[in-house]
């Protein structure tokens, strides 16, 4: 209660809202209940975000706000679930019981840090949500409850290609050591592909639609140019700064030293999530950093567990020693320092932001109803805009995204009727073009602008 409470304070305070994704997500769940969903347009399917924003979708506008309170909650529950792996990573310690809340509280705060986290959780994106999952399963599989952790994982995957592999070997291991949930591992590793592939299959033109639109859609600052091993790696890194590597180099020096295998898995599940990006990367794909972001998690907790154990160890003698433990992680909280003071600072500019786009959205909205309506832009021509803000004027609209045309001057020079809505300091500008016949007098009529500034 208390994430949502806060979820919906952020939403509110920041005067956020979703980015292109997030848009396109919104329009998939109104376009289900007009039985008209295309797929073929940006975004590419992703089942996860599908599962809300349909429902959502029945709340007519509330459907936004839904939807923006659900991607903050489930990014702020990531913090939750690692500072509970955190905890349990420190065990007891009773000479020192605040040893394994400051451990949690170490690592929930640090999942915030991570480069690019905050900036997805105001744009309403999933990654975060994503990671949140990722680090719910790893909770509850050391809660002993596999069930959920494989349900976690199922629905990971629904974000995620990279999950897929994860959950087939999780199901795996299930089937062998918890007999009694092999329906589940057979009903949630066959839910994957179906949801995956079988609704764009029915609303596209290719049952592969997803992979296909991430591939012809790449966003160029996302490409890495040469090396692409050496630059996942430098993208993963990128992610945190040298303290806080450091720390979880520490974390997973004490892991091999005490033989602990549970957080030695941890480390590797994050390995292997990096070296499957590495795979996508080769195959074409961009590697984004926030397709890094759960490995990224994974290590967090690997250096609050540190944390936590370090401030555990408590040796009578000599007394030195154990002052030792507390020092080094005052160093550590030191030397990230500066860290939260940037990280702070790219927040405040984040916030900014999101209160220019709330209210250029809000003036899109404004416009078309001054318009007489979407239905009487659409009938005018083609809406137009430029590549980028396809999906909010779709959403606006209440047409599929891939019904927006981007090339508004190749479709004017062309003599198509077309009706460009293009943003102006922070307002818009509705101008239609080739007009002629039925009703051109009538559409002339659209030439509009919103408030500017």
């Amino acid at each position: 209660m208390a994430v949502i409470g806060a979820s919906v304070l952020i939403v509110v305070l920041a005067d956020m809202r979703p980015g292109y994704d997030g848009f396109g997500w919104l329009v998939w769940g109104h376009q289900v209940l007009h039985w008209n969903l295309n797929t073929d347009g940006a975004p590419s399917w992703k089942p996860l975000t599908f599962l809300f924003t349909l429902p959502y979708a029945l709340a007519g506008h509330g459907q936004l706000w839904l939807w923006m309170v659900t991607a903050v909650a489930g990014s702020l529950a990531g913090c939750v679930f690692a500072g509970r792996i955190a905890y349990k990573l420190t065990g007891t310690s009773p000479e020192r019981p605040y040893a394994p809340w400051v451990a949690a509280a170490f690592a929930g705060v640090g999942v915030l840090g991570i480069a690019g986290y905050t900036q997805q959780i105001l744009i309403a994106n999933s990654d975060p949500i994503v990671a949140t999952l990722c680090l719910a399963a790893i909770d509850c599989h050391l809660s002993k409850r596999p069930r959920l952790a494989f349900a976690m994982l199922v629905l990971a995957s629904l974000g995620r290609p990279e999950v897929w592999p994860f959950a087939v070997l999780y199901a795996l291991w299930g089937w062998r050591t918890v007999p009694s949930m092999r329906l589940l591992a057979v009903t949630g590793i066959a839910l994957i592909p179906a949801l995956w592939f079988v609704i764009p299959g029915l609303t596209s033109k290719s049952w592969f639609t997803a992979g296909n639109l991430a591939l012809s859609s790449v966003n160029p600052r996302n490409v890495i140019h040469g090396n692409k091993l050496t630059g996942v790696i430098d993208r993963f890194g990128g992610l945190y700064e040298l303290p806080m590597w450091l720390a979880a180099l520490s974390g997973l020096a004490l892991a091999i030293t005490r033989r602990d295998r549970e957080l030695l898995a941890l480390a590797g599940a994050a390995c292997l999530w990096v070296a499957i990006e590495i795979g996508f990367v080769l195959h074409g794909f961009t590697g984004a950093a926030r397709y890094l972001f759960e490995p990224a998690a994974v290590m967090v907790v690997i250096a609050g567990g540190a944390v936590g154990r370090v401030l555990a160890y408590a040796p009578r003698r000599p007394r030195a020693l154990g002052l030792a433990a507390p020092a080094a992680v005052v160093a550590l909280l030191v030397a990230l320092a500066p860290t939260v003071h940037q990280r702070a600072r790219l927040v405040h500019g984040e916030v900014s932001q999101s209160h220019a786009d709330a209210k250029q959205i809000n003036r899109l909205q404004a416009v078309i109803a001054k318009d007489g309506g979407a239905a009487r832009i659409a009938a005018c021509g083609q809406p137009m805009t430029p590549v980028g803000l396809q999906s909010e004027v779709a959403w606006a609209l209440g047409l599929n995204v891939g019904d927006v045309g981007y090339t508004p001057g190749r479709s004017i020079s062309r003599g198509m009727r077309v009706v460009v809505l293009k943003p102006h300091n922070l307002g818009w500008q509705v101008r239609p073009f080739n007009m002629h016949g039925a009703g051109a007098a009538r559409c002339d009529h659209l030439k509009a602008d919103s408030a500017f500034g």
